[in-house]
């Protein structure tokens, strides 16, 4: 199998993250985004949404999008879980991905691809305003994600989880969108330094 990444992007490191704390290694191809080799033909063919990471299979199978990687791999060795094991963790954690995805992840990306110049030939048409009205939204996640925390070390329970690794990447991406984590949210920057401590977080 292969995965199809550019490195320098949020939803690959989600990828490669999941990996490693799973202890999975799998070949990587490197497509540069800012280049589009991404959507040359032969990657269209294979990932007609044009995006990465995507993942393709011995078989020819091609598995895009990033949770539904992680899903694969959670399968394929459910050991270390980060999905959870019983049908409450499941669901709790699978709850705290997609609001951390939704409110957090997908409002701090249409900051950087609406606003960022380098981004003005993928993002057609770029409305800067539409980014500048998400800074709002990710800072009231970055708050409401800043009282949760002062009741458990990790966002989805007492366990490191797919909701963290979405929520570190997107952290940490959150200098190139020109987003700030205030001094006051005190217990999220206490979960970050734990978890940037994590040997996957350099993945």
């Amino acid at each position: 199998m292969k995965l199809y990444e550019d490195s320098r992007a949020p939803n690959p490191r989600r990828v490669r993250i999941f990996l490693a704390e799973k202890g999975i290694e799998v070949p990587r191809i490197e497509l540069d985004i800012m280049a589009e080799e991404h959507l040359a033909p032969e990657m269209a063919r294979r990932n007609p949404l044009t995006r990465v990471p995507f993942l393709e299979l011995d078989d020819g199978t091609v598995i895009a999008e990033t949770v539904a990687i992680c899903r694969y791999f959670e399968a394929l060795q459910p050991a270390p879980s980060l999905m959870g094991e019983t049908p409450k963790e499941q669901a709790v954690i699978e709850m705290w991905q997609r609001r951390v995805e939704q409110n957090l992840f997908q409002t701090v990306s249409q900051c950087f691809r609406h606003q960022h110049p380098r981004m003005a030939h993928l993002e057609t048409p770029q409305i800067p305003e539409w980014g500048a009205a998400n800074k709002p939204k990710a800072e009231w996640m970055l708050a409401l994600l800043d009282r949760e925390l002062a009741e458990r070390p990790f966002i989805a329970g007492p366990d490191f989880s797919i909701a963290d690794i979405t929520a570190i990447c997107t952290i940490d991406f959150m200098k190139v969108a020109r987003i700030e984590m205030g001094d006051e949210l005190v217990n999220l920057r206490r979960w970050r330094e734990t978890v940037s401590q994590r040997p996957s977080a350099a993945a």
